[in-house]
């Protein structure tokens, strides 16, 4: 049995009425197309293009005839005026089709890890230009001219349906990690940056509201939210609650974890989690169902063990589109959080509405490995892969 892992938890809306849309504050890839197509101009855009076919050589020089030397010259400043355009043009194409393709939003998946524990380099990293897709099929998602809006739906949830989307490859640098009150709020003040940077366009790709989440870093032996008042420890290492995440230093445990940032990252990374189910629709959705089943019945408990380990998936999706990308988040973390998740789930707290260690794992691991959000539809999932 592992040790007594902090279980981070996704806290319900009370007093929220649910199932009505609103205005969110907030919440990469293999680089993963990040969202749904918006045409050839789409998130991704289409594939770099460059000149025509057959392009046309330049007129070449006119016979002598005897003409004018004002005709002369108004046909000569003419060719310099078509190899100058042509020239613009040639430029143009090429220079949107790159940027469109530098934004890399989608690709084949990234081949499986060499071992559990590793990924492979640059996870879905850009393709070339002839691997970028050329569909100009409009996202179901995408509207014209209407706010951006959430989405209450589980399974046939609009950012869950694509199986090449994910979240862009990026750098994240972050401090080195501190045990201290302070070196931990600077680490994860950082990271939210990170999350921002990697969450943010994909949601607004597909139309959804975004804004980032509150951060607290409460260090009493409790703390009041929304959701109610928390108390600080093993169950409580970090806690999000309507658009507010809290990172109480008391409950990390770093006297057991030490020097271990892949596992703080990774644990910060799956409250996160809630905040991309929470501006995306899933979170009021799933609450829906909880409160008509009720919060202790088996329907209820499955529910919110769906949600945790989507999240879970989510956290693994974050960590596995940043390691080896050049910035802070090295393997070392990447496999120290990939094996840390082994010590987490109902099999340490002893309850039942996260799942087991060995699904907690799983799901985290399903999102590290592809980086693809399809793999994180653990609403459409049998209940024995969510127990």
């Amino acid at each position: 049995m592992g040790p007594p892992a902090a279980q981070p938890m996704g806290g319900p809306p009370p007093g929220r009425p649910m199932g009505q849309p609103g205005p969110q504050p907030m919440g990469g890839p293999p680089t993963a197309r990040m969202g749904a197509p918006q045409g050839q101009q789409s998130h991704q855009g289409s594939p770099p293009m460059g000149p025509p076919p057959g392009w046309p050589q330049q007129p070449g020089p006119v016979p002598p005839r005897r003409k004018p030397a004002g005709l002369i010259i108004g046909l000569s400043l003419g060719a310099v005026v078509v190899l100058v355009l042509g020239v613009v043009a040639i430029v143009s194409l090429n220079s949107s089709g790159q940027e469109t393709s530098n934004a890399g939003y989608r690709n084949a998946p990234a081949p499986a890890p060499t071992s559990a524990y590793e990924l492979p380099p640059n996870n879905g990293s850009s393709t070339s230009s002839s691997d970028q897709p050329t569909s100009t099929e409009q996202s179901p998602t995408s509207s014209t001219g209407s706010e951006p809006h959430k989405v209450l739906e589980l399974a046939d949830h609009p950012i869950l349906q694509d199986p090449d989307a994910g979240l862009q490859n990026q750098v994240c640098d972050l401090p080195a990690w501190q045990s201290t009150q302070a070196g931990a709020e600077a680490f994860f003040t950082a990271a939210s940056k990170c999350l921002d940077a990697a969450w943010g366009p994909f949601l607004e790709s597909y139309d959804l509201p975004f804004t980032p989440p509150a951060l607290h870093f409460p260090t009493g032996p409790s703390f009041d939210t929304e959701c109610g008042t928390i108390q600080v420890g093993i169950a409580t290492a970090a806690y999000y609650c309507e658009n507010n995440l809290y990172v109480p230093f008391k409950g990390l445990q770093t006297d057991q974890y030490g020097n271990n940032p892949g596992v703080y990252l990774a644990l910060f990374a799956h409250e996160y989690g809630h905040h991309v189910q929470e501006v995306a629709g899933i979170m009021d959705a799933a609450w829906q169902k909880i409160y008509a089943a009720g919060q202790d019945s088996a329907a209820g408990l499955e529910m919110s063990r769906r949600k945790e380990l989507q999240a879970q998936c989510f956290s693994g999706m974050f960590l596995g589109a940043h390691v080896d990308q050049g910035g802070t988040v090295s393997r070392e973390m990447y496999n120290k959080a990939w094996s840390d998740q082994e010590t987490r789930g109902d099999n340490t707290s002893h309850s039942h509405d996260h799942g087991t260690n060995a699904h907690y794992a799983q799901w985290w691991r399903a999102g590290a490995k592809d980086n693809r959000i399809a793999d994180c539809n653990t609403f459409a999932a049998s209940s024995s892969d969510v127990s």
